[in-house]
């Protein structure tokens, strides 16, 4: 740059002449211009001088330029000012600049101004075909990698990850709440605290009443298959039940029952076994090593059997001694209440030795006594174990007086109490029906009710009804279920299948209400009404009880969840961006280029209107 004293004046174009873009601009602007006197991937309409010239023909130095740019694509016109260099500008003196605004100031605020952004410009022209195959590849390949965990993390754990991770710990940073909370005494307060509640009991993981033997059954199996039937997580629930049920505040008073407080605890089978014997070595009479033996060393039902006999042995004259002291003090009451638990699940378990080796009416006797004298004990559920040795008896009778008994609606209700209903009510006209005679000439009173109750039954627990049709293969039961859940569906056909196949016609009767049911085949129920709204907890519960080889049975089914639609779709938009690129380089580039520069404008445009605002 010359000094100032040694430069020309210059002359202000003539007026009503058109100035070419290339006159009277400084150095660092002409090399903006293309040869042609045209603004780099612009056309410049008009170049001029923002304020007017200094006295004596000289323009000020710092004075910037005006350019209006026209979009090559667009067609957009952009009113930019080009400054010639960085340093801040003198103001004249003495006359006011156009638009009241002095040329000191403007030097002293510098606006941004498109030349500005020329840098980013060149660099997005000068990007190549490969770079934008490399980058949609990269990005079709992220988002195919997060498709497919989050397809894998919902048929595992139903659920999407990305969503449960933004619920679990992004909303509590950004201050999410609910939306709306209803009064404390309003009524739909309490129906939604009522709802609750049930959704929670039925939620809740229930010890299996009808559970096999470890050692005589379960281990048979693995021994077989290779397979293991029970979980983990079903296990350790049974290991805690087994420390509620077998041990108390006072075991450390006798050394046998506090090595069986440790054996209880124990995690290896072997290791359970061998603490066993070591309490039989301590005490003869140690009713629960025993019931351990028998659960887990066994394998022959007659061998267990032969186990909780002399358990029950035991058992009993410890619970005749913990009687005689339980009112000595509050230990003696929960030293009795153990030996009480201990009594009830000996006798139960042979009980159902009994069954399972064909004296039915034996474990029918056993099972009726039990509930006369520990009447409070309803929570083991033993009724339930009652219907089915009375159900293979065919006294359905009793069958029937049982239910009256134990199907209230202040009772947890069961698969095993809903379907057994069902069922009597079936065998009543299941063998005359036929589903043509039915549609011509429509239901009567008796079949209205046996489809009402199939259809309550269905409604409880819908996943029984695909077991009891043999759509899907049974595995053993495990030794806990989830009411409504895939797990209560597949111990109840476990042990009932034999029941209704008994009954001539009643699976057809079934088959044909589950189909009208929920494929919206026409018969006279009033279509929508849930008499037992269904929890929405059962399908984690149930993959956590069943083994892995078994596919958990859900309803109602799932829909996938946005993040699995949105990753599928980006990752197929990305990979076919990247096959066009790469066969249509130079077009991609064309439309690449022009996206980007468009980008670029529009956001200019907006930070005008911003500082305008």
């Amino acid at each position: 740059m010359g000094n100032r004293g040694h430069r020309e004046p210059e002359k202000s174009p003539s007026k009503g002449k058109r100035p070419n873009c290339g006159e009277r601009l400084p150095a660092q602007a002409k090399k903006l211009l293309s040869p042609g006197g045209h603004f780099q991937g612009s056309h410049c309409s008009r170049v001029g001088p923002l304020f007017p010239l200094a006295e004596g023909g000289e323009r000020e130095r710092r004075t910037p330029y005006l350019l209006l740019i026209r979009h090559p694509i667009l067609k957009v016109g952009h009113l930019g000012q080009l400054w010639p260099s960085p340093a801040p500008a003198r103001g004249r003196p003495g006359r006011k600049p156009r638009d009241g605004i002095t040329a000191g100031a403007v030097g002293r605020t510098r606006p941004e101004t498109p030349t500005e952004k020329a840098p980013l410009t060149l660099f997005l022209n000068s990007l190549t075909p490969k770079f934008y195959v490399a980058l949609t590849g990269t990005s079709s390949l992220i988002s195919g990698l997060i498709f497919i965990f989050e397809w894998w993390y919902f048929h595992k754990h139903g659920t999407s990850f990305i969503e449960q991770v933004s619920v679990s710990h992004l909303r509590p940073l950004m201050g999410g709440t609910e939306s709306s909370i209803s009064e404390p005494g309003s009524p739909s307060s309490n129906r939604e605290s009522e709802t609750s509640r049930q959704n929670l009991s039925e939620c809740k993981v229930w010890r299996n009443p009808l559970n096999l033997f470890r050692g005589a059954e379960y281990r048979r199996y693995t021994w077989v298959t290779g397979k293991e039937p029970l979980t983990y997580y079903d296990m350790n629930l049974s290991a805690q039940d087994h420390q509620t049920f077998f041990t108390c505040d006072t075991d450390f008073l006798r050394p046998s029952d506090t090595v069986m407080q440790k054996a209880w605890r124990e995690r290896n089978p072997p290791a359970r076994i061998k603490a066993a014997y070591q309490a039989l070595e301590l005490n003869n009479d140690c009713a629960t090593a025993y019931v351990l033996l028998a659960e887990e060393e066994a394998t022959t039902i007659v061998d267990a059997e032969r186990l909780f006999k002399q358990a029950l042995k035991a058992g009993e004259t410890i619970y005749r001694r913990s009687q005689q002291c339980q009112h000595q003090s509050p230990q003696h009451e929960a030293q009795l209440r153990r030996d009480t638990n201990v009594l009830v699940y000996i006798k139960r378990r042979l009980a159902m030795c009994a069954r399972k080796l064909g004296r039915i009416r034996e474990a029918v006797k056993i099972m009726r006594d039990l509930m006369k004298e520990f009447p409070p004990l309803t929570m083991l559920n033993i009724h339930e174990n009652l219907l089915e040795s009375l159900l293979e008896l065919q006294a359905y009778a009793d069958v029937q007086a049982v239910l009256a008994k134990y199907d209230d609606i202040s009772l947890p209700k069961s698969a095993a109490i809903c379907y057994t209903a069902a069922l009597l009510k079936t065998r009543t006209v299941s063998d005359k029906f036929s589903p043509e005679t039915a549609s011509r000439r429509g239901l009567n009173t008796a079949e209205i009710n046996a489809v009402e109750a199939i259809h309550r039954a269905v409604e409880f627990n819908p996943h029984v009804p695909k077991y009891l049709l043999e759509m899907k293969s049974l595995i053993l039961p495990p030794e806990h279920i989830l009411k409504r859940g895939d797990s209560e569906a597949i111990a109840y056909a476990f042990f009932h299948l034999q029941h209704w196949k008994r009954i001539e016609g009643a699976l057809n009767l079934l088959q044909c209400t589950w189909e009208g049911t929920f494929r919206m085949i026409p018969y006279p129920l009033e279509k929508g009404h849930l008499f037992y709204p269904y929890p929405s907890c059962t399908e984690t519960a149930d993959r956590e009880l069943l083994p892995t080889f078994h596919h958990v049975s859900v309803y109602p089914k799932k829909e996938l969840p946005f993040f699995i639609h949105f990753t599928a779709g980006l990752c197929s938009s990305t990979a076919m961006i990247a096959l066009l690129t790469h066969q249509f380089p130079e077009i991609m580039g064309v439309f690449a280029k022009a996206a980007s520069s468009s980008f670029i404008l529009i956001v200019l445009l907006q930070r005008k209107s911003d500082r305008k605002l």
